[in-house]
Formats: C-alpha cells, structure tokens, sequence
C-alpha cells in the first residue's frame, strides 16, 4: 500500500457538488470527473449536480467523466462500473510513462481481464520490465501492450477496492 495506495493518485468521492458545496441528493443522477492535477501524476475525482454540470460547470484539466446515481448511503451499495468508462480510461492512458498512471492501466487491464473483455495473449521481457500482450474480445490484430509495474498482491486487492469506489456508480 505503501508505494501506490492513495498517492496511487485518484481522489475518493466526497458526496458534495464540486461547484455548489452543496451534499449530492442520494438516489439522483449527477456527473463524476477525473482531472489531472497540476502538482503531480495523480487524478482528482469531483462531483457534479446535473444542474452544475448543464450550466457548464467542469473542472480545470478535466480528462474524464461520467453521469451515475448517487448512492444512498444508508444502504450498502453493489460496485458497478460502466464498462464503457473503464474502457475508455483505459484506452486513454495507453501513452502514459508516469509510474501513477502505469499502475492505474495495469490496474484497469485486471479489471478488463476479470470482465473477460480483454484476453492475456502473452509477456515480454523488456528494458522497462514485464509487458503484458492482451487481445481485446472480439479483435483482430496487434495485441495491446500493459506494463506489469510489479504491485505486489496485497496492494492490487487495495486499488481495485480503491477504482470500485471512485468510479462507483448506477449507470
């Protein structure tokens, strides 16, 4: 946890419209954000009210987003995520050389593989570490090349609990 844990550079949802300050009402739509922070490679999750983001209301740096209901926080929530989300984070941090967003794709990539969108066709041994070949379902061609950061076990368990959480939402 140490290495990657919460420095693994996404924020957590806080409930609260980013714009307002006003608390999210559970059980209504409202709009998620990743955006990259000046400061270092992670990312911030912010919150949205519907009528915040329909006012054109985005965050500085935006570099994803997503519309989900609120959870209620008096009931346990199930972890959904949208695929096309995790597809489309994935596919956007495929150039990345910070060791942050390396580990997030990687993390990302066990979610894809778990969903059985994404297939393990092979490694590499390369300069920069293991590579990890993988074949989109469905898809003919070039195998998509992952960078395995070596996240030991323990901390893989910590950041997917981490990315259920941040991207957590009924689509």
């Amino acid at each position: 946890m140490a290495r990657f844990g919460n420095t693994q550079g996404v924020s957590r949802p806080t409930g609260i419209c980013a714009e307002t300050g006003d608390g999210l009402v559970p059980n209504t739509q409202a709009m998620a954000t990743l955006s990259e922070r000046e400061e270092d490679e992670g990312f911030d999750r912010l919150d949205y009210s519907i009528s915040a983001w329909e006012e054109g209301k985005r965050p500085k740096r935006l570099f994803s987003y997503w519309k989900y209901t609120v959870p209620d926080s008096e009931k346990k929530q199930g972890i959904m995520i949208d695929d096309a989300v995790i597809d489309d984070l994935f596919e956007r941090l495929a150039d990345e050389e910070q060791p942050q967003r390396i580990a997030f794709r990687y993390i990302l990539a066990l979610v894809l593989l778990r969903k059985r969108k994404l297939k393990l066709v092979g490694r590499e041994d390369a300069d920069e570490g293991e590579i990890w070949l993988l074949q989109c379902k469905g898809v003919e061609g070039e195998p998509v090349r992952v960078k395995n950061p070596g996240i030991a076990e323990e901390e893989i368990q910590d950041l997917s609990e981490q990315l259920g959480e941040i991207l957590q939402g009924d689509f």
